[in-house]
Parts: C-alpha cells; structure tokens; sequence
C-alpha cells in the first residue's frame, strides 16, 4: 500500500491525509502488539546481562535468549506495517535499502545470513575487503580498532585481533550492554581468535567496557547497506546503532569526531550514487573510506560528521531499548541539573528473519566482574553541524 500511495501520490494535501490514515491504523495496531509481546518477558524473563553476571556462562541459554528477543519483535510488529510506516519518515533510505537488498539476494551477491533484508548485508568478497582494509596506513598504525558485530565485518574482526590490535566492539543492539574489549594476548588457553569474532565469543571472553573506563579508538569501522563514494553518506539498516555508538564515544571523549578515521566495507554493487547528502539528519555519520574487494575508496567530499548524542532525535521507543544510554542520560541530566529533551515517539523497524536451524555448543566457563573506577563525566553538550547540501 505505501508503494502504491508513493507512486500515485497527488498533491501535497492528498498524500497528507493518506499519511494520517496509514500511520493512524498502523501505530494502534503495533502499540498492542508491542504491549502484548513485551510486557509480561520485561516483567518475568531473564536476560542476557543476568546471565553475564552469573559465575558461568551458559552459550546454550544466550543464544537461545537472543534468538528469542528478535523473533518476538518480529512478532510484534507486522513487517509490512513498519516498511510502510518508516517509508513515510525516511522514504529515500527505506527505497535505497529495498533496492540493494533486493540486487543482492537477486544477484547470488548475498551470504548467509539470508534473506539479507533489514540487516547489515553480508556479501561475496566480503574477506577480501577486509584483506584491503588492513592496508590502510592508518589502519596499520591504530592500537584500538571499534567494528560493528555484524557478519560481513567478521574478517575484519578476526584481522584486527589476529594483527595484535585491540578490538572494540558492541554487544548486539546495545541490547545486554555496551561495548566489550577483546585482545587476543587476553584470550584464555584453548581460545581461538575465531571463536571471538561472534556475539556469542564476545559475550563469554570480551571484557565488558562502562562509561567510565577511559580508552582511545583510533580507527571505526562501520558496515553499510549502502553508501556514496563522492561524500560518505551511507545508509545502515535502519536501526541507527551506529549513529548512537559514534555519538556515546564522541560524547565521552573516547574518540574525537573531527579526527577519528571512519571506514565501511562493502560490495563494489553496494556503492551507489543516489544518496542525498544534502537530506542526511544531523547525527548521521558518513564515512571517510569506503574499502569493496576490488577497491579503495577516499571521499573526496566527505559530509560533516556528528559529535555527540542527539536527545532531541531519540525517541523513547529506543531510548527504552537501551540501557546504557538510560544511565547515560541520567548522570548527564543529575550532572548537569536539567532534564534532557526526548525525541519523537516511532514505530522502531523490523529486525532481520533467522533461519530457524541453530546448532548447539556445549560450553560453560567462569568469568569474574571487575570493578571500574569511575571518572569524569564530560559536558553533556553537542556540537550541531551544518550539513553538506
């Protein structure tokens, strides 16, 4: 239906009341959805962080954790009911984000995970974009390297580590946490470097990170469904991790986001030239370098990148998603002795379809919690820049 109503859209008038309508029928339909879904696990489910904080961690319990929280969003929210939704928002990036996904799978360029829909695309040659991007020079000189945990960024992972570099990455949609430290002269014995380039190897061996541990990153990587090769604006999968992950570690001073390198590896089909800088939102982050398996790309006209977290843009639909910006926003509003502006409410969009076949592991091992000092919290101030148009 949004397809057919973009496509025949009259006057501006006459896509408004269509926009009401749409929007009108499919917000009450997703509230209950959400309502029934998610209500009774909040209240009574475990999750992945109390499992973390036990004496042993159980593989089988948080995969099967984690497998079941996305199926339950899936579940709560219609697929065709937020496609059309977010296209009323962002109809640019939700039509360049179809057409890719749908080359991809279309094209045999797609690797499992499949259907690559509503993810970060894992793609043919996605190994060998990683063997260019460790001859980046300023990959080379980098001690800590932050990638997304998403699978075409896996070699990457695995590069980094294996390179004797120090690995940043997020847990899963900040979902159970923030970031984990990996190194791999840290690993136990028996542990290989392979093991730790998934969520679930992060989960057991990686070192949680709090907002207070002070470190540098040095290098970003992030993963793109697609982006631009004359200013870096890159389009994700539509959940805005990435944006909040820049925007936290550029707040806290653990990266500086006018310096810090910011790298995307995709497939060469994957670099298009129909995305509007001029229409990106102030937190978007475009990147510097674009590395496919068969080039290497510098921006020549990099859009300006964000510096800080956007309250104003957070909607509490996400905010509630995330614990750690919670505790954020409640020591910078305790800091600074004001409340923090909320973003608008949304509709949060669907997380990608697993296949149902999951193999099982037996492993359990003992972690302990350090504690952390905590240290000074930075101006919860950000800098709005102007966008490239």
């Amino acid at each position: 239906m949004a397809v057919w109503l973009f496509q025949h859209r009259g006057t501006a008038m006459q896509a408004s009341r269509r926009a009401m309508v749409l929007v009108g029928g499919f917000l009450c339909l997703t509230v209950l959805q959400l309502t029934a879904a998610f209500v009774p696990e909040l209240n009574h489910a475990p999750g992945p962080a109390s499992m973390l904080k036990s004496s042993s961690f159980d593989e089988d319990a948080y995969e099967k954790d984690r497998l079941s929280k996305d199926a339950d969003a899936m579940k709560a929210m219609k697929e065709e009911a937020e496609m059309q939704f977010a296209a009323l928002r962002t109809p640019w990036k939700w039509s360049i984000r179809k057409r890719i996904w749908d080359h991809l799978e279309r094209e045999e360029i797609a690797r499992p995970p499949r259907p690559v829909h509503h993810r970060i695309p894992n793609f043919d040659g996605a190994a060998k974009a990683a063997e260019r991007l460790g001859d980046l020079p300023e990959f080379q000189i980098a001690n800590c390297v932050k990638v997304n945990p998403d699978t075409p960024q896996k070699a990457v992972r695995h590069m980094v580590l294996s390179r004797g570099k120090t690995l940043l990455t997020p847990q899963p949609r900040l979902r159970t946490g923030f970031f984990s430290i990996l190194h791999k002269d840290k690993l136990p014995p028996g542990v290989t470097i392979s093991e730790v380039t998934v969520s679930k190897g992060v989960a057991k061996h990686g070192t949680p990170v709090s907002l207070n541990d002070e470190y540098t990153v040095d290098l970003v990587v992030v993963g793109s469904t697609a982006v631009c090769p004359s200013t870096g604006a890159r389009v994700g999968k539509g959940e805005g991790f990435a944006e909040l992950e820049w925007g936290i570690l550029s707040l806290q001073g653990n990266l500086d986001a006018s310096k810090t390198l910011c790298v995307t590896t995709v497939h060469d089909d994957q670099v298009v030239e129909d995305i509007p800088a001029g229409q990106l939102t102030k937190h978007d982050v475009p990147v510097d370098v674009i590395v496919t398996p068969t080039r290497t790309i510098r921006v020549p006209n990099r859009a300006p990148k964000p510096s800080g977290v956007f309250w104003d843009l957070l909607s509490p639909q996400k905010l509630a998603q995330i614990r750690v910006l919670q505790q954020l926003k409640r020591e910078l509003e305790e800091q600074n002795g004001e409340k923090l502006p909320s973003g608008p409410d949304e509709v949060l969009p669907p997380t990608a379809k697993r296949n149902n076949r999951r193999r099982k592991k037996k492993s359990s091992t003992s972690k302990s919690n350090s504690g952390r000092q905590p240290r000074s919290r930075q101006s919860g101030g950000q800098r709005e820049r102007t966008q490239q148009t």
